[in-house]
């Protein structure tokens, strides 16, 4: 199975835009370069992780990156409810899962997941496809595979179910996976950037790679946090303070922690789409007008500066 061109997309809710973006880009560089086929037909495993994983099935079965941007635009109020309907079903939730229950209870994302994939199952997609979630019952990592016989009859729509359950915003998945009773939370509280797990996938089921350096890599990000959490708030918060903080917290070191191990395993064919966010721009569930408006700005500034354009050639020169 050939797998050297990888292509990992990170997590970040409603930031998942930006990614749509940069992916555009990316396309735009290709087609430049007289490269037919789009992002499928140029990377051999596409990697995804929480918001990521949408992406990521979706460009597997063949959905160019503008297509899925409008859906982040045209379905984010499906996905986050505005404050009033949110009020309304944490109330009637209260007496099921508590005062302490989701912000959101994922009818609206499940509805636009089962829109966008409907019928459709994993083993389906046109390339090698990862998804990350994990497993709270096991407490283990759980790597949802394309290629393997006992994932390739899972619900796409599930499964991205399963990698977007991001804790404290959207409850638990249930599912059965090889034969045991789940329950999945994002694949962002083990690997919201999943390019390790690719990278691990592809030098083990291509016996053509000799190493990691012989790969090229595509990580895109979704825009990087930059607010600071005061050492007085650090020293002083407890448990209800830091409940949502602490998400974003194990999101954005994980997702670092992976960016410094790739750049060193792959070196030069490793490639990373990503800027810093300004306060304001960060949160995964702002899906205002006046915050889409300035996250696709940000995303468009990006691949105009030199830096980036360099980046895509070098990048499709190696593709």
């Amino acid at each position: 199975m050939k797998m050297r061109r990888i292509l990992s997309l990170d997590g970040g809710g409603i930031r998942g835009l930006v990614s749509c973006v940069w992916l555009a880009g990316v396309e735009d560089a290709l087609a430049q370069a007289g490269k037919s086929g789009g992002l499928l037909r140029n990377f051999d495993l596409i990697a995804g992780s929480s918001t990521g994983a949408l992406i990521a099935c979706g460009l597997a079965l063949g959905l160019p990156p503008q297509q899925l941007a409008e859906l982040y635009r045209q379905q984010r109020h499906l996905i986050f409810p505005g404050m009033a309907q949110r009020l309304w079903s944490r109330a009637g939730r209260a007496f099921t899962q508590g005062v302490s229950a989701p912000r959101y209870d994922a009818k609206g994302l499940e509805k636009v997941l089962k829109k966008v994939f409907g019928t459709t199952t994993l083993g389906q997609a046109k390339k090698p496809l990862l998804v990350t979630s994990y497993d709270t019952i096991s407490r283990t990592p759980i790597v949802f595979k394309s290629f393997k016989p006992e994932h390739a009859d899972l619900p796409m729509w599930s499964v991205c179910r399963a990698s977007t359950a991001a804790p404290t915003y959207f409850p638990a998945h249930p599912m059965v996976v090889e034969g045991r009773r789940r329950s999945m939370i994002d694949g962002g509280v083990v690997a919201n950037n999943p390019t390790a797990c690719a990278i691990a996938e592809a030098l083990r089921k291509d016996a053509r790679i000799d190493g990691a350096q012989d790969l090229v890599v595509l990580s895109v990000g979704s825009g990087e946090r930059n607010r600071p959490i005061d050492l007085k708030s650090a020293q002083e918060w407890g448990a209800l303070e830091w409940a949502i903080p602490i998400i974003d917290v194990l999101f954005d070191g994980n997702t670092d922690a992976v960016d410094y191990i790739a750049q060193h395993l792959v070196g030069d064919g490793y490639f990373r789409l990503q800027a810093e966010l300004v306060t304001g721009l960060d949160d995964l569930d702002d899906v205002s007008a006046t915050n889409v408006a300035a996250l696709e700005s940000m995303a468009q500034a990006y691949l105009l500066q030199a830096d980036t354009r360099k980046k895509l050639v070098e990048l499709v020169g190696r593709l």
